[in-house]
């Protein structure tokens, strides 16, 4: 018999997702409205979390998509119909909406292997709208959103665990095994926000990253700051911050496979030149990592994070960013994000600045935004403004 979330379990997560992660920690008010975007294979949690935003006294707005039918899109769709954007629709729901809840949840991991990738890269694009009236909005402190995980079947065969193992590692990462996980969460971000204080406080003006094929040198920026404990994602166990891309030069290389629009990319490598990719591989994926890549400014960085061992809970490979960004083990992780950046991480008023003022400052904007992610053992230095340097973290963790 195949393992099932108790519903006491999942009306605990619902309750963490509406009343913890979302409005910066502080949970959905009354009268607010709440998209919840579920696939049919999480219905169970949909019912969950449709129940906790009643009890707060918000309304839900459902957005329930059907499984199996991406594949059957793409296949027939034209180009013309890969590019439609439903201005008016898209622009309608982020004006009524105030928070938003996305599961992640597959029944079928590899339902996109064999599409072209150019086809799904353009249905990407196309959104790009959608995607900047809702950072304005964020910026503008009236809209948040959160992003967490429902195990299913399929995403536990791919990493090779019984469904009950991987819902063992989504109970320990987001605290779901607590009398009250809210409460432990914000145990955790107070640990984080020390941390990040101490980050913020050396005035780095460049980063140096280390390991086995990787030599990487970042330029922070001027106005920056890390960030991290918002309640963007549960779990979430790093620190990160989006630095003037324009200064990132040299070469790294990832670990971890990347599942990214149905399909699988493994060992990507990347090299750099005035923040430009100059070369992108892999072993696997190759061709979905540069039609990505190939996107206007997806060749160009939007966020560098650390995660610190001792605060990550996630033991093993989820095939799941949302994870595996996360993922702590012998030397936590580094994870980088091609193309747009987190504008919050500004010093200042995020409104007063125009689009040319964020050229300026080297914040990235793009449609794409993935996270690519290396488990190996790496040192990261900073070079101070007064020349100094500063190793911050080292052997998996901050040393700050």
């Amino acid at each position: 018999m195949s393992y099932q979330p108790s519903d006491e379990l999942l009306d605990k997560y619902a309750e963490v997702l509406i009343n913890f992660a979302l409005n910066g920690g502080e949970g959905v008010k009354k009268g607010e409205t709440v998209q919840l975007r579920v696939s049919e294979i999480a219905k169970p949690l949909l019912a969950a979390l449709q129940k906790a935003v009643l009890k707060a006294g918000a309304n839900p707005l459902i957005f329930f998509s059907p499984d199996g039918l991406s594949r059957d899109y793409f296949d027939h769709a034209s180009d013309e119909q890969l590019s439609f954007f439903a201005e008016k629709y898209y622009k309608g729901v982020v004006d009524e909406i105030d928070h938003t809840v996305a599961i992640l949840s597959e029944s079928d991991k590899h339902e996109l292997d064999g599409v072209e990738s150019k086809k799904i890269m353009m249905a990407q694009k196309s959104m790009k709208p959608y995607m900047d009236w809702r950072r304005a909005k964020e910026g503008a402190g009236k809209y948040s959103w959160t992003l967490a995980l429902y195990g299913t079947q399929a995403m536990a065969d791919e990493v090779g665990m019984s469904l009950e193992e991987y819902w063992e590692q989504i109970i320990e990462a987001c605290f779901l095994n607590e009398a009250d996980p809210a409460e432990k969460w914000k145990t955790l971000y107070t640990e984080l926000y020390d941390t990040k204080d101490k980050l913020d406080a050396l005035d780095m003006v460049r980063l140096h990253i280390e390991a086995p094929d990787t030599d990487l040198w970042l330029d922070v920026g001027e106005s920056r700051k890390w960030l991290g404990g918002s309640g963007r994602n549960i779990p979430s166990f790093e620190l990160f911050i989006s630095p003037d891309w324009r200064g990132t030069n040299g070469h790294i290389q990832f670990t971890e496979p990347l599942y990214r629009y149905g399909q699988l990319v493994e060992e990507a490598y990347l090299e750099f030149k005035d923040g430009v990719v100059t070369k992108a591989t892999a072993t696997k994926g190759e061709e979905m990592l540069n039609e990505m890549i190939a996107v206007e400014n997806a060749n160009k960085i939007g966020e560098f994070s650390l995660t610190d061992r001792r605060f990550s809970r996630i033991t093993k490979f989820m095939g799941e960013t949302l994870y595996d960004e996360n993922v702590g083990g012998t030397y936590g992780n580094t994870h980088l994000a091609v193309g747009s950046a987190y504008r919050d991480s500004y010093t200042g008023d995020i409104d007063s600045l125009s689009e040319a003022d964020w050229e300026d400052l080297g914040f990235n904007n793009s449609v794409v935004h993935t996270d690519i992610v290396a488990t190996s053992n790496r040192k990261v230095t900073a070079v101070l403004r007064d020349g100094s340097e500063k190793v911050i973290y080292d052997e998996g963790q901050f040393t700050v």
